[in-house]
């Protein structure tokens, strides 16, 4: 068994191969000349040391040349990579930061310390160097370590959104796990090319785009943001073959695709429907924008599972069905198992209970955070605090134990179920429904809505028209109408905040 890196989990990457591995506007790099980007970097950073033995190193920059060197540089010199969110406040980024026990934070021309006011004071209050990735470039390549697979990798942390962000850490066996189990499910080839929009503190665009992109050879169009009509300008000119992203931006595309003449919208879904792969993650898929994006485009979005502890678990076919409101079948490698509330593994269909997932997928542990990390595991399980049902072989989550289940006058209610029925409400723009404490009910169902511009709706027109279509125990004792709902980095809705106002 290989137990060093060297420079793997990335074969594509060497000196020889002149495909284009990342394109930036109008700016392309080779894997041959990103290899050796990457190699002057983790030079850089070493210095007149050997290894940087786990030193924990953060970068502060959007998606860009100089983040995949230097995601890849810490890794080349033997480093922990903790990429920071570009759009965080200062006290969340102050709070990875110390958590974490960095020494060196990593900023480029694209994201300069600068942007963020208070960031290098923050630095010198935490004694934490601040460096440029051009620093780092155009020096003499050193003898780089041999690494084991075993070794820490990366900290991401948590999207905080039941409590306080907590460091997770993978190491490169659990990365290399991650990424080609992948591979396999979604049939990447060298072939692919592949826009990257999504933030770059989060699994999703590191792991599932990135990563499996450079692993095999393919292309990634790098931008800093979700642009609407550049990307839209690739699609059209069938620049990619593979597109991934949230639902959010699905909905944006379906509202501006619906919008345009139909000789341009034409144009546009073809784009669309000529890619082999949509995918679609980080927050549940609606029914309704399936089926939407599947009249436009022909295609039927692959939904998938996991999270900053796993990677990705449970994973719609690539080939075979793709079923809407589900998240598939598990990944090759992956054992994905449901729990009742007494912590016995459920046999066959239609019982909800607790995914619980092992493999090598699975991070290492919670960043000196013990006890967190004991509390995770049972029996070598990791806990995922997702619950989910088994339809013929399929899971459909049902929600986070803690904020998408709603006990409500004796039953279990999937608050998830509910607003994909609300969505189909032709005055409701986008939902969410959470548990209000209530005496009467335990929890009373309560729907936040942002309706469709000009609309109104009360709360008598609300039930009358979930009475049939939905069992009365499930209709919403309560509407709240918002301007915006709350969402965090990936788009999803903050429930603990609706839970609080």
């Amino acid at each position: 068994m290989d137990t060093t890196t060297n420079l793997r989990p990335f074969p594509a990457i060497n000196f020889s191969n002149e495909r284009i591995a990342l394109q930036e506007g109008k700016a392309q790099w080779t894997y041959a000349r990103l290899r050796e980007r990457i190699e002057q970097c983790a030079s850089g950073l070493l210095g007149k040391q050997s290894d940087l033995q786990e030193e924990r190193v953060a970068f502060f920059m959007p998606a860009c040349v100089d983040y995949v060197t230097t995601l890849l540089g810490i890794w080349r010199a033997g480093g922990i990579a903790v990429p920071l969110n570009v759009a965080a406040a200062l006290p969340e980024i102050e709070h990875v930061l110390s958590t974490a026990k960095v020494t060196r934070l990593v900023v480029s021309i694209s994201s300069p310390a600068e942007s963020l006011p208070g960031l290098c004071a923050l630095c010198r209050g935490l004694n934490i160097q601040v460096l440029n990735v051009s620093d780092m470039l155009g020096g003499k390549i050193q003898v780089l370590p041999e690494l084991n697979i075993e070794r820490r990798a990366m900290m991401l942390f948590t999207s905080g959104t039941t409590n306080k962000p907590k460091g997770v850490v993978s190491t490169h066996k659990n990365i290399r796990a991650q990424i080609t189990t992948l591979l396999e499910a979604w049939n990447w080839t060298a072939e692919d090319s592949i826009p990257l929009f999504l933030p770059l503190h989060h699994i999703h665009g590191i792991i599932n785009v990135l990563c499996c992109a450079l692993w095999t050879g393919a292309r990634v169009t790098l931008f800093q943001r979700f642009d609407m009509d550049t990307i839209l300008h690739g699609v059209d000119e069938r620049d990619y073959s593979v597109f991934m992203a949230v639902p959010t931006i699905y909905v944006k595309l379906v509202s501006h695709l619906e919008a345009l003449p139909e000789s341009r919208r034409t144009r546009l879904c073809d784009g669309f429907r000529a890619m082999r792969l949509n995918i679609s993650g980080s927050a549940a898929c609606p029914a309704k924008l399936f089926n939407q994006w599947k009249a436009l485009t022909g295609q039927s979005l692959l939904e998938r599972y996991g999270m900053t502890e796993i990677g990705m678990a449970i994973s719609n076919p690539y080939f075979g069905e793709r079923r809407a409101g589900a998240v598939g079948l598990p990944l090759p490698g992956v054992q994905v198992a449901l729990f009742d509330d007494e912590g016995r593994m459920i046999e066959g269909d239609d019982k909800p209970g607790e995914i619980r997932v092992k493999g090598d997928n699975v991070f290492q542990e919670y960043w000196d955070n013990p006890q967190a990390t004991q509390e995770s595991f049972v029996d070598g399980w990791f806990c995922t605090g997702d619950v989910a049902v088994r339809e013929t072989g399929y899971y459909r989550i049902m929600g986070r134990s803690s904020v998408d289940i709603i006990k409500s006058g004796g039953y279990k209610l999937s608050a998830l179920e509910i607003e994909s029925t609300l969505l189909t409400h032709e005055k409701i723009a986008e939902c969410a429904v959470v548990g209000i404490e209530d005496e009467t009910w335990g929890e009373a169902v309560t729907a936040f809505v942002v309706l469709k511009p000009g609309q109104s709706l009360e709360y008598a027109q609300l039930k009358a028209w979930c009475e049939p279509r939905m069992s009365p125990y499930k209709i919403p004792k309560v509407l709240r109408v918002m301007e915006a709902l709350p969402r965090n980095a990936m788009g999803k809705v903050l429930k603990p905040a609706l839970k609080n106002l």
